[in-house]
């Protein structure tokens, strides 16, 4: 999963070691986990930063547990033999926007569109980022 996380109009990216391309926060979801925990819990774990995932989910029903909806779901080519379904969520951070002291520096930050040529920030990537700045602007 990915999680794009806005604050005043920039999103929350880091430079991804094995891939060397800027991404949001995000990975695989444990055993026993739900999807909405893992997203809050690889944003924690990669940046330091708490947040709350946005988007719809029905707040009237307690059992079954309602989820958020993934702003979008995607099928990517890993390898031969090897795809990922990837759930896409937007967030807002809980909190202090403050990165965690173990992930300061150029790895981790908020960008905004005016750093992504810079940055270089694929088109897929860019698309959801523009995206997710869309969708909090009109909340």
């Amino acid at each position: 999963m990915a999680v794009f996380v806005v604050w005043e109009g920039k999103v929350l990216l880091h430079l991804h070691r094995k891939l060397g391309m800027w991404l949001p926060p995000g990975g695989h979801i444990e055993r026993d986990e739900l999807p909405d925990e893992a997203a809050v819990r690889e944003v924690l774990e990669e940046t330091g930063v708490k947040v709350e995932l946005v988007g719809e989910r029905r707040e009237d029903v307690e059992d079954p547990v309602q989820l958020h909806r993934p702003a979008g779901i995607q099928l990517e080519n890993i390898g031969p033999g090897h795809q990922h379904i990837d759930l896409i969520y937007f967030a807002r951070p809980r909190g202090s926007v403050e990165i965690h002291a173990d992930y300061s520096g150029d790895k981790v930050g908020w960008y905004g569109p005016e750093d992504w040529d810079v940055m270089t920030v694929n088109a897929e990537v860019r698309g959801w980022c523009e995206r997710a700045l869309f969708v909090s602007d009109v909340r």
